[in-house]
């Protein structure tokens, strides 16, 4: 099996989950990029690669769980990670819920704690303004600033490159980002006291996989965006749910998309990485969020989100959130949530097959701790689904070429989009 032991063993690799952590803790040598086919990857200065703490942190080769803490679901624990309560519910603030990709839930928590509790900001995404198919990350501080970040961007992004910001503010922080972002920021809080005393809470987002940045290029393309300069704006979702895909030009030229549409064609272009991961609903959160999918969803329905409160930090946010005003939610019963996400109880098995094979073919493949996986590849996945895992795999090992490294290929702006 390929070893990995430095950063740019997991870039060159197909490990790197792109979530920034390493250029966050170690900024002198390495240093965030956008390669368009991969995501968001990191640039090592330096001929050996070695990257101590940085590599220490980063999710992409390395994962740990803990046991289950007291108080936690004990029939969702083994598949969905430490789960105290579940609630469903939205945004009080109507605009806000009608912007946001489900029901504004991690945006109302976050401006719940900023308003109410005290905190000074959140860290968290949005798009760049010079180049609107990308992301950015940004400390916001007030709700206009939020508001306008607001909805799903299913393109690359690297929040954890922007840690250094919550170590700086005067006050606790938010942290809002995928999965694998929350579990490297709580890898990074370990080895940076000062970033764990300002970090105040974070809050994942359900995900099942970062898109390239090419394909959001070619989605632009297809739908009347054919030179990204003439972009005004891009929503994957929102203005109600699921919301659509517009890329909307300078001239006002819409061609929308449904949800359902424009992910059918992003998510063909996740990363490897993506593809064995187990973690898709931020079981390293404090809070996580997502879509409740058990719902039967029209079209511009006012959105709702699922929340998951994981810690018991989390569990204080959502009850002062409830009690300011910012949030409404009704608590649910655990089995909504495998209702709500029928998809990842299978998907989580499937990986325990793709990492088997991509281990024994002699690819480098992410080593989990804690991490239950195999329950699931034998109790939610039939004959053929199981078969899939290992012998699609064995297909992709060859097709993406997952034993052969590949360097990183920075986009710059003078470059031919």
């Amino acid at each position: 099996m390929t070893r990995v032991r430095s950063i740019r063993d997991v870039a060159e690799q197909h490990l790197c989950a792109g979530c920034g952590v390493c250029a966050y803790l170690a900024p002198d040598r390495i240093r965030m990029v956008d390669d368009l086919e991969r995501g968001r990857r990191p640039i090592v200065d330096g001929a050996d690669g070695e990257s101590g703490d940085a590599f220490e942190a980063c999710p992409g080769h390395q994962l740990s769980q803990g046991p289950m803490p007291p108080g936690a679901v004990r029939e969702l624990f083994g598949e969905w990670g430490p789960v105290l309560e579940v609630w469903e519910g939205y945004a009080s603030d109507p605009e806000l819920r009608h912007a946001a990709s489900s029901g504004g839930a991690a945006s109302a928590l976050a401006l719940a704690a900023i308003e109410a509790q005290g905190f000074h900001g959140l860290l968290h995404i949005r798009a760049r303004a010079d180049h609107r198919w990308l992301n950015e990350t940004v400390l916001s501080t007030t709700p206009d600033e939020i508001l306008a970040a607001t909805g799903s961007r299913y393109a690359p992004a690297s929040p954890c490159d922007g840690l250094a910001r919550i170590e700086e503010a005067p006050a606790p922080c938010v942290f809002i980002g995928k999965p694998c972002d929350v579990a490297a920021t709580r890898k990074a809080r370990v080895l940076r006291p000062r970033l764990d005393e300002k970090l105040g809470a974070t809050i994942a987002i359900f995900c099942a996989g970062a898109p390239s940045t090419a394909a959001t290029l070619e989605l632009m393309r297809e739908t009347g965006v054919e030179d990204p300069a003439e972009l005004a704006s891009l929503r994957y979702r929102g203005l109600g749910w699921p919301g659509h895909w517009r890329a909307e030009r300078t001239d006002g030229h819409v061609e929308p998309l449904t949800y359902a549409e424009s992910w059918g064609k992003l998510q063909a272009s996740r990363p490897w990485r993506c593809y064995v991961c187990p973690d898709h609903t931020g079981e390293f959160a404090d809070i996580a969020v997502g879509d409740p999918w058990y719902r039967e969803v029209e079209e511009g329905d006012e959105g709702r989100s699922l929340v998951l409160v994981r810690t018991e930090r989390g569990r204080e946010l959502v009850r002062a959130a409830m009690a300011s005003g910012h949030i409404h939610l009704e608590r649910r019963e655990p089995s909504v949530l495998p209702a709500a996400q029928p998809n990842l109880e299978r998907t989580r098995g499937a990986i325990w097959g793709r990492i088997l094979v991509t281990r024994l073919l002699g690819a480098a493949a992410p080593r989990y701790r804690g991490i239950a996986m195999f329950p699931s590849w034998w109790k939610r996945l039939n004959l053929r689904e199981k078969l899939g895992s290992l012998l699609g795999t064995a297909k992709r090992t060859f097709k993406k070429q997952l034993r052969v490294r590949r360097p990183v290929r920075a986009w710059s702006d003078s470059a031919d989009s």
